[in-house]
């Protein structure tokens, strides 16, 4: 990975190889024992994502200056602090970490990029954040309902329950930060909503956290519908990959034209993921990377 032999003798560490490779691994080596010192625990997650801010992904961060990438790295305001017990959600790339910055700065946010970038989850973890914080009275999360090449018309059940595997993710992301019966009771009081986006038309949704995940399979009607239905003390973050839109072919992403008609607008924050923000298992960026290559190629 850094080409580099670490060895120990006692408590002395050695590192071997070039210079900038060593640089790179002693802030490495040096975040993940300052992790130890504060008791918090350190997994193969936690070792990559500190070779990532080690290697200067950080914009305007120079890899060699090793403070900076350490202060970075284990600065508290960019946690998270959504989850039940006293584990916070770190960022595990440089561009997740502008991303919880944006969230606590705009009242609007775009997070666009790849999957596996942790675009859903941060933006699920902010707005829990909120709302135990006070900061907020409600959660609102929704996505548009578009079927990614399957049929789904024929499953038994109501409207809701027809609909629900488009919302499972949201779910999923929920029940990681706050224990199962919490989230149902609080969607029982209301003070938690989840619903597809064609159930946000004519609304005014005020004091909430409302997140639109898989937005690039909105239409530029429906994005319009959705951003306008902001009102006060709201907060709204957009996520979405412009690579993977499932509309049908000749319609417009509201997605795409929501971001090149507000890029200019100084109160809306924009972060762009790529294939170095994937969190997911390894090989999902370089699945990533092998189908820009061939969409590059064609």
């Amino acid at each position: 990975m850094l080409n580099v032999d670490i060895s120990n003798r006692g408590n002395t560490v050695s590192i071997k190889g070039q210079n900038k490779s060593m640089q790179v691994a002693e802030a490495v080596l040096d975040m993940m024992w300052m992790r130890l010192q504060k008791d918090d625990d350190v997994s193969i997650s936690d070792f990559e994502a500190a070779l990532r801010f080690a290697r200067g992904e950080r914009m305007g961060m120079p890899a060699h200056d090793a403070q900076a990438v350490r202060d970075s790295f284990l600065d508290e305001k960019s946690s998270i602090k959504a989850t039940a017990g006293s584990k916070a959600v770190n960022p595990r790339t440089p561009n997740q970490s502008k991303y919880i910055e944006a969230m606590r700065k705009h009242e609007m946010v775009f997070g666009m990029g790849p999957a596996g970038t942790g675009k859903t989850f941060l933006a699920v973890a902010a707005a829990v954040e909120m709302y135990k914080n006070g900061e907020v009275e409600k959660l609102v999360f929704t996505r548009p309902a578009v079927e990614a090449g399957e049929r789904l018309g024929f499953l038994p059940g109501d409207l809701l329950e027809k609909i629900d595997p488009y919302l499972r993710p949201i779910y999923d992301a929920l029940r990681e930060l706050m224990t199962g019966d919490t989230v149902q009771k609080k969607m029982a009081s209301g003070d938690i909503e989840i619903a597809p986006l064609a159930f946000m038309r004519g609304r005014t949704l005020k004091n909430a956290f409302v997140v639109l995940d898989e937005a690039q399979n909105t239409t530029a009607m429906q994005m319009k519908m959705f951003l306008t239905r902001m009102g006060e003390g709201t907060r709204m973050v957009i996520t979405g990959d412009p690579t993977q839109i499932d509309l049908p072919s000749g319609t417009l992403s509201g997605l795409k034209e929501a971001a090149h008609i507000l890029k200019n607008v100084p109160e809306v924050g924009f972060i762009h993921f790529d294939k170095n923000d994937v969190v997911r298992h390894r090989l999902v960026g370089k699945i990533i990377s092998a189908y820009e290559d061939h969409e590059r190629k064609k």
